[in-house]
């Protein structure tokens, strides 16, 4: 992989952790976006696992740690060997596809872990249908902030490797300018 390539998923991966900081619905945030991202585009595996996880816990330093953190931290790990499947497969569909199910695996692992340490709920099956009927609201936020993010890292990434790399971004974007197709 080029440096240049590298340094903008990186930068793309960092981008989707700062946006933890901005005010935001929810679940409604790019965790399982940026494991899957870096996994499909780094090779390194032990890059893939440690971009995600540095720039989400570097951004937990400023939101702050919670009891339940562990379990989101075990989710991203577990979306970053989700996204492996996507390696030389990059297409919306199977995106899309590795976006739900990382959605679904964290509803499922967090919410149990909800149930099973919090004492909000009876620890018997009703009180697990109940922390999960609890918990949709949440999910149609993580569902659409995993996919919405996906779109972003990987949309993103993809028109990055069409710039030109043999000319300099501002000179390819005053030839863009001067093209007889611009209006």
């Amino acid at each position: 992989m080029k440096q240049s390539s590298f340094a903008a998923i990186v930068g793309l991966v960092i981008a989707a952790a700062l946006f933890r900081l901005a005010p935001h619905p929810p679940n409604f945030a790019p965790i399982a976006a940026m494991a899957l991202f870096a996994v499909a585009h780094i090779a390194d595996r032990r890059l893939a696992f440690l971009v995600p996880l540095a720039a989400m816990f570097a951004s937990d330093q400023v939101l702050g740690l919670h009891s339940g953190i562990v379990l989101v931290y075990v989710c991203m790990a577990i979306s970053v060997v989700i996204g492996m499947q996507l390696k030389g497969r990059i297409r919306v569909a199977t995106v899309a596809g590795a976006s739900v199910l990382s959605s679904v695996m964290f509803f499922a692992i967090t919410n149990f872990g909800v149930w099973l340490t919090s004492g909000m709920y009876p620890p018997d099956l009703s009180g697990l249908v109940a922390c999960y009927v609890a918990a949709i609201p949440f999910f149609q936020n993580t569902l659409a902030g995993d996919v919405l993010f996906a779109g972003f890292l990987f949309g993103g990434f993809a028109l990055y490797r069409k710039i030109p790399r043999s000319r300099s971004g501002m000179s390819a974007l005053r030839s863009c300018a001067r093209s007889p197709f611009h209006r």
